[in-house]
């Protein structure tokens, strides 16, 4: 799965501020343990992007919701693949 959240300018300068943004950051990458984080700007503004193994949908208001109500965060959320996954999944597919 990836998620790729987008911290409002406004919210997140508070945040950094107080010093939480960093600490809710963490806290994130410590629920989701991802296999890859990364951090970049979309629009001007701070995001970033985790990938990581959903194992059951109900995690999910885990790691969002300290997202959205300490951050303003908006969220999004897609199904990816590895090229393993990918070739699995097309040998199956393709399987006659």
């Amino acid at each position: 799965m990836m998620l790729k959240a987008r911290f409002p300018m406004e919210p997140a300068n508070r945040a950094l501020e107080a010093g939480r943004f960093g600490r809710i950051i963490e806290g994130t990458i410590e629920r989701l343990k991802p296999e890859a984080t990364y951090f970049l700007t979309e629009d001007g503004a701070r995001a970033a992007i985790f990938v990581f193994d959903l194992k059951d949908q109900s995690d999910i208001p885990t790691f969002a919701e300290p997202l959205f109500s300490e951050l303003d965060a908006e969220i999004e959320l897609q199904p990816v693949m590895t090229v393993e996954d990918l070739t699995k999944g097309l040998e199956v597919a393709y399987k006659s």
